[in-house]
């Protein structure tokens, strides 16, 4: 028997029944409609970015497959910010933030509209934990179905993506890359529609929700150019209808054990910095009791599994060609680290979805190694604490040769000022970059750092210079850098403090992030320090600046004392 229709209940009884049916009839409505299942479709489709550009014809594919599975599809929108177009500018402030007005767009849609399910589409960065959180807070049948992730771009017998360009800056202004390359790799590098190809945030965030349960397997690696991807949509619109039958919702999948498998995958595939952030505010949705010092202790006991980028060789579709994260999974369900006997929306748990998936990776491939061999012996996303960090801050460490440096701290109150000390050449290797007030509440909207990272990666000082900051890093970031450091300079956190100069330690053996100072100065300087006036006092990064949590604690905006 299926489960109770909550529209149909909803419509069939009390006064309000007339006029509730009468706005379905305007929309083309009959009577034997209002037995069927609801079903919200979650459209993230934008001519913003090519993350989504390519995400009507999905969205059109699900409507056409819930028709045909029995269920009455109900179309609404979310928003999107472009992380990659709005890096480095003022805009790039509105991608945190737009996440949370997406996880309110899906709240808002799913209970207001009283709907029976939910297929969430998106593509870029923030669409994916955003989504999420709006699926849980709702918590109605729900699957989540990933955009797809872009094909590389080409020039010179290379592969280009997103991060060639950022790098390629720091690369032509080093005087290191003639002005044909440049350009040439500029108008190269994103050949079409769909998201940054690397393990950057999409695409770590799609593998993510793969593992969690709530996509279908698979279908995170997929190109969003491809065939396949539409077919798979149709299998998460057949999928959704049978989990309203019988009544599988996301809170019954998302337990912490499965966001444990959640992570292991991150750590496995190299995955973005960010996904410690979202995961944090995932589980908050949730109610599921999880915290920063939760990746360290996954950390330890996961390998990095998948030679992918931005400081591996190869691109996310290049692991779908190799196994996906099925075969990923299956390494790490052999090996003990995942449980298998969670619940996923396919309403068969882990191990009897991977049942069929050889339990080694093919010989033919490189992209994921075996267990036996990985890249790394633990994970790559370590949590740092130290007088600067007492509240954990979050390092990016594999990929690097020596994580460790104590040097001069070069102290920025903004992005813009301290990427144009890079393109100048003012930094020098040993120089620890402070880059500050630049947190969730600071930023406020906590923007990445991107264009620095790539700059110093492009001028070759990526293994010479520390960069500490209290916003955050695009997934395609890696070097000797260190972000979400809380609490931040904002709130009074000792990053506030620094000044030109002071020796600063980074040490990703010892977690250890540290200002070899004196307790007695910095308490002196704490006294003496008065946090700045609002950046905005009006609209929505007012609203985030009001209402946002400490980053350890995922930026959340309902982080509510009891």
């Amino acid at each position: 028997m299926s489960a109770p229709n909550r529209r149909s209940k909803n419509i069939t009884e009390g006064v309000a029944r007339a006029p509730n049916r009468s706005m379905y009839y305007a929309m083309g409505y009959e009577p034997g409609d209002f037995s069927k299942p609801m079903i919200g479709v979650a459209n993230g489709h934008s001519t913003i970015t090519p993350c989504n550009s390519g995400l009507q014809r999905l969205a059109d594919a699900a409507v056409d497959a819930l028709k045909a599975a029995g269920a009455n599809p109900q179309i609404f929108g979310t928003p999107t910010i472009s992380d990659g177009m709005a890096m480095g500018t003022e805009g790039m402030k509105y991608s945190l933030v737009s996440r949370e007005v997406i996880a309110d767009c899906v709240e808002t849609c799913v209970g207001g509209q009283w709907m029976d399910g939910v297929i969430v589409i998106g593509g870029c960065d923030k669409n994916m934990p955003g989504g999420m959180m709006g699926i849980l807070r709702a918590n109605v049948p729900a699957i989540y179905v990933y955009g797809g992730t872009i094909l590389p771009g080409h020039y010179k017998g290379q592969d280009l993506n997103i991060v060639s360009v950022f790098e390629a800056v720091g690369q032509f202004s080093a005087g290191r890359m003639s002005e044909e390359d440049f350009c040439q790799i500029e108008r190269r590098a994103i050949p079409g529609s769909g998201s940054c190809g690397g393990m950057y945030t999409a695409n770590t965030m799609s593998s993510a929700f793969e593992a969690l349960g709530m996509s279908l397997p698979y279908s995170s690696t997929m190109a969003n150019v491809e065939n396949e991807i539409v077919d798979n949509v149709r299998r998460c619109a057949q999928t959704l209808v049978e989990a309203v039958k019988k009544d599988i919702k996301p809170r019954d999948i998302v337990t912490k054990k499965a966001i444990e498998n959640a992570v292991a995958v991150i750590m496995a595939t190299g995955g973005s910095t960010n996904a410690v952030l979202h995961f944090l505010a995932i589980a908050h949705a949730a109610g599921v009791p999880w915290t920063i010092d939760d990746f360290e202790r996954m950390r330890k006991k996961v390998p990095v599994l998948c030679d992918l980028k931005p400081s591996g060789k190869y691109l996310a579709i290049d692991l779908h060609h190799a196994g996906g994260i099925p075969q990923v999974m299956k390494l790490l369900l052999k090996a003990g680290l995942l449980h298998g006997d969670c619940m996923t929306i396919t309403g068969k748990t882990v191990a009897e979805n991977l049942a069929d998936i050889p339990d080694t990776p093919r010989a033919n491939q490189d992209v994921i190694r075996p267990i036996a061999d990985p890249m790394y012996a633990e994970g790559h996303l370590a949590i740092l604490r130290g007088n600067i960090a007492p509240e954990g801050c979050v390092a990016k460490i594999t990929g690097l040769k020596n994580p460790v440096i104590t040097g001069p701290a070069r102290v920025f109150d903004d992005e813009q000022s301290a990427l144009a000390a890079i393109m100048a050449g003012k930094i020098k290797p040993g120089d620890v970059m402070v880059l500050r007030y630049l947190g969730p509440r600071g930023g406020p909207g906590m923007p990445e750092m991107l264009a620095p990272t790539s700059a110093l990666i492009g001028q070759g000082l990526g293994e010479s210079v520390g960069l500490i900051t209290d916003g955050r890093f695009s997934g395609g970031t890696w070097g000797m850098v260190v972000g979400h450091v809380a609490p931040e300079a904002y709130e009074g956190g000792t990053i506030a403090l620094i000044q030109e100069g002071d020796s600063i330690t980074i040490d990703a053996h010892q977690l250890l992030l540290q200002l070899n100072l004196a307790d007695a100065e910095i308490a002196r300087r704490r006294a003496a320090w008065r946090a700045p006036a609002p950046r905005y006092t009006r609209g929505v990064l007012a609203k985030f600046w009001k209402n946002a949590s400490s980053a350890s604690f995922g930026a959340v905006l309902d982080r509510y004392e009891s």
